[in-house]
């Protein structure tokens, strides 16, 4: 089994800035990236930020410049994070947390999902 436990977010005007965090723990034996998502009221969910395991770093279009993802195995987790910076309204969405990963047990890889966290940005 693999935990994916997200923390952060919350209400902020825009311009202000916000951190996420999301703890990925359990039989990992392989993690190939991890990931940050979200989902705005009506609209499909996106790809906001991907690092993979060797350190790339992959950021949709709207977020370049004002957005960092990091990740961090700190023995225990495998954590990952979202710096949010200079925030607009239209940031405002569940955010996500995923996993690609494989675990003890298993022959291939799958891709596990937090539970989400809300971010709101007012004008």
């Amino acid at each position: 089994q693999v935990q994916l436990v997200e923390s952060g977010g919350g209400a902020v005007q825009a311009g202000g800035s916000l951190s996420l965090s999301c703890a990925a723990s359990g039989n990992i034996v392989v993690l190939n990236n991890m990931a940050w998502y979200r989902q705005a009221p009506g609209k499909q969910r996106e790809l906001v930020a991907l690092e993979t395991i060797d350190g790339r770093r992959k950021y949709m279009d709207s977020v370049k410049g004002r957005f960092t993802v990091s990740m961090e195995n700190t023995g225990a987790e495998n954590m990952l994070y979202l710096q949010m910076n200079s925030l607009k309204p239209e940031d405002t969405a569940v955010y996500y947390c995923t996993a690609d990963l494989r675990l003890v047990g298993q022959f291939v890889s799958n891709v596990y999902w937090g539970q989400g966290t809300q971010v709101t940005v007012s004008s």
